[in-house]
């Protein structure tokens, strides 16, 4: 499955609006991809990291982190037709390589089982 990137700031925004989970070293958003920018079989995601993550080393360190991260574990366990956003936390600098999958494995299987509840409900 391609993994397109998220660039634009009103996508990331949208995203925000979708739903969100937490673990300790990152934070998963998710929304389904608008109708214009959907590709059969396609995800997209972005990356963010604040200044609450560290300075500007630190936050491209915790960046390309989640990138090889989503880069592993996306294509596996994401949808396709969905946008993702995963934002940095100051743990993301320190959790080893496979915790961080695994973080990202429990937050993909929360968000899908928290929109199918959604779903289920409308």
């Amino acid at each position: 499955m391609k993994i397109n990137r998220l660039k634009v700031r009103a996508d990331f925004l949208r995203v925000a609006r979708g739903i969100r989970r937490s673990r300790p070293s990152l934070t998963l958003e998710t929304c389904p991809t608008p109708d214009a920018a959907r590709q059969p079989d396609a995800l997209r995601a972005g990356f963010t990291a604040s200044r609450k993550v560290g300075g500007a080393v630190e936050r491209n360190r915790a960046k390309r982190r989640m990138r090889a991260a989503a880069a592993a574990t996306l294509p596996l366990l994401g949808e396709a037709g969905h946008d993702y956003v995963l934002v940095a936390r100051r743990e993301t600098l320190t959790r080893d390589f496979a915790g961080l999958l695994d973080d990202l494995s429990a937050l993909l299987s929360a968000v899908h089982a928290a929109e199918k509840r959604a779903a289920a409900h409308a």
